[in-house]
């Protein structure tokens, strides 16, 4: 019925962070609604398809051109876009003969790297511009540079202390206001990975929110916990107060989900937090939830049964509008994520 596309069934690599949440007692959503959807859209910068890849740097001809259709056809449909302000990744993938050596591949740019400033977004003024315009859309960040040196290249923030993760953010945070991009102050984690260090870190440069964890196969249902990328033992369908103070929201649904794990997810009054990528195909690998004509097909035919069969009931929203409804309230309750190991992964 909405042609899904297939699951590649790829696991992801295991990284080592855990983290405590809060969990608050008070509903996250008004008395009229029922449930919400959130759209994200991860890897926005200006590369076009002159470069290694297009990125959004096309606008309206590329991948951001499907987006605009979306929003389109579903008029109470909101996006936030993960940009991140210097891309410097070449490949996801490593293709360096360091790889094959210890030592020396955890010290190297196995997956090649661009010169700094070659995707700073204060050089590409039409980008800028054209994300500003996009209707019902907002910003926020998605790291520095995208990469990371050694095995997990897209890893961006792994051990760096708490003063280097603050410099990285507000380094990003300055590019953004330069470009005179329009953002708010929420984050993507490259790689889903947030270790303590940058919580922190978030608090302190004034970051609200974070992105940190995907689980598009554990069951859905009230208390189901994330087992799968970025943070375990979070919410899977609720927003969540992590021990740091950051709200965070865990995504649950990309184009190899079924539809009928939305249906389960409105059904319990959750978030249904949709993922999606702005490439499809990068050096070395192919993101199954990419922003092509297929996903956007899917997208559009769940969003219109969504809209049959709920009306009014759901809260369309952004990730940045539901954080600024849920008050800044010290939870009931305080519980240990899972010991589970936290898991990052370079693409969905």
């Amino acid at each position: 019925m909405y042609n899904r596309p297939p699951d590649s069934g790829q696991a992801p690599p295991p990284a080592n962070t855990t983290s405590e949440v809060c969990i608050g007692s008070k509903p996250w959503h008004g008395d009229k609604k029922k449930a919400a959807v959130v759209l994200t859209v991860d890897d926005v910068f200006p590369g076009t398809s002159l470069s290694a890849y297009e990125a959004g740097g096309d606008l309206e001809r590329g991948a951001l051109g499907h987006l605009l259709w979306l929003l389109e056809r579903h008029p109470q449909l909101q996006v936030t876009l993960f940009v991140t302000p210097d891309w410097r990744q070449v490949s996801p993938a490593a293709c360096s003969p360091w790889a094959r050596i210890p030592w020396l591949r955890d010290r190297m740019w196995l997956g090649g790297i661009l010169p700094k400033g070659t995707m700073d977004i204060r050089r590409h003024p039409e980008f800028v511009a054209f994300l500003n315009g996009m209707p019902r859309t907002e910003i926020a960040l998605h790291g520095l540079h995208h990469v990371h040196p050694g095995r997990l290249i897209s890893v961006e923030f792994q051990s760096q202390g708490r003063a280097r993760c603050a410099e990285m953010l507000l380094e990003a945070m300055r590019i953004f206001d330069e470009a005179g991009l329009r953002w708010v102050p929420g984050l993507q984690p490259p790689g889903w990975n947030c270790p303590l260090a940058l919580q922190q870190a978030c608090q302190d440069v004034g970051i609200q929110w974070v992105m940190s964890a995907r689980d598009i196969h554990s069951r859905v249902g009230k208390q189901a916990k994330t087992t799968m990328s970025g943070l375990c033992g979070v919410s899977m369908i609720f927003p969540e107060r992590l021990t740091s103070g950051l709200l965070h929201v865990s995504t649950n649904f990309q184009a190899t989900s079924p539809a009928e794990r939305a249906s389960a997810i409105l059904d319990c009054g959750g978030v249904l937090s949709i993922k999606a990528h702005v490439t499809k195909n990068v050096p070395g690998h192919t993101h199954l939830d990419g922003l092509d004509r297929v996903y956007m097909n899917y997208l559009d035919r769940l969003f219109a049964h969504i809209e049959d069969q709920y009306g009014e009931e759901i809260d369309w929203t952004s990730v940045g509008r539901l954080a600024r409804a849920i008050p800044r309230l010290q939870p009931q309750s305080r519980v240990t994520a899972s010991r589970l190991p936290s898991l990052a992964v370079r693409a969905a």
